[in-house]
């Protein structure tokens, strides 16, 4: 029996995947590389080896073969842990980006130092998003972000943040610190972007007051898949008797399901809250 294949889906995930990877790959000779920063992630810590050999060794390693190198464990992992469409996807992107990087020349745009960790990052920030949002990933830890959404639904974002200045610290130790600090700042910026765009994990509360509880449920049910709680509620100043429907879904899902639940009662009262913390069970839809 053959599987169902979304073609929509899975175009997605394609152009999605290769827009991301050429942006990471220009970024990197463009703004990186102009600047001398190391940008976190594997990214980040191929461009350190590749410094480090050259500088003491005096040998030139091809980003390539350093990057998949470094990417070949956590493949393997995600791969028996999240999805065979989502690994070999993000494979197919490890392997393009490498390659482009090796192979596009080195265009620097400006030398301002400044101005390189901020646009850089918010460009690595954007192509990292453009990826995640198709439905895959650049690989290195990106794998680790979507390990720990999917299977303990935590955003870690801020946590690979940490890691990265780690390595941010060696980079400074051994070719100063001033371009380590701002490659903090390149770091700091992208993850802001990747927050910004990437809701897909981030959780709203919504609180509907309605007078037609179960076609509100309806659509509820038809976006998100999750069940709600209704509650008997009494409006205090006119002493009629609603109905209160509460249910946990994603920021994504929110947006959509205001529009739905405005439709099927125009009259509806809906208040929608941020979710920081969520323990339960809660299912989460996944591209993956």
């Amino acid at each position: 029996m053959k599987a169902n294949i979304d073609i929509k889906k899975e175009a997605k995930r394609v152009v999605f995947g290769l827009a991301g990877a050429i942006i990471m790959a220009v970024n990197i000779k463009t703004f990186v590389r102009a600047g001398g920063l190391y940008p976190g992630g594997f990214n980040g810590v191929t461009l350190l080896i590749q410094t480090v050999f050259q500088r003491f060794l005096g040998i030139a390693l091809p980003f390539t073969l350093v990057n998949l190198l470094l990417n070949a464990v956590p493949t393997i992992v995600c791969f028996k842990a999240i999805g065979k469409k989502f690994t070999v996807s993000s494979a197919m992107i490890i392997v393009l980006t490498s390659i482009l990087t090796d192979i596009i020349p080195s265009q620097p745009i400006t030398q301002d130092i400044l101005l390189i960790a901020v646009f850089g990052g918010l460009l690595n920030g954007f192509a990292v998003s453009l990826c995640l949002m198709g439905g895959t990933s650049g690989g290195g830890t990106d794998f680790i972000a979507i390990y720990f959404a999917e299977k303990k639904n935590k955003d870690v974002w801020n946590f690979i943040l940490l890691g990265n200045g780690c390595v941010l610290v060696i980079a400074g130790i051994l070719f100063g610190w001033d371009k380590a600090l701002y490659s903090i700042i390149f770091q700091f910026t992208s993850t802001q972007i990747i927050h910004m765009l990437h809701t897909a994990y981030k959780k709203e509360t919504l609180f509907i007051v309605t007078d037609c509880p179960d076609a509100v449920y309806q659509e509820i049910y038809e976006v998100t898949n999750h069940s709600a709680t209704e509650f008997a509620a009494t409006g205090c100043y006119s002493n009629e008797g609603r109905k209160m429907l509460y249910s946990v879904v994603s920021s994504a899902e929110a947006k959509v399901l205001v529009t739905r639940v405005r439709k099927a009662d125009p009259k509806a009262f809906i208040n929608v809250i941020k979710t920081d913390f969520l323990e339960g069970h809660f299912y989460q839809k996944t591209d993956y």
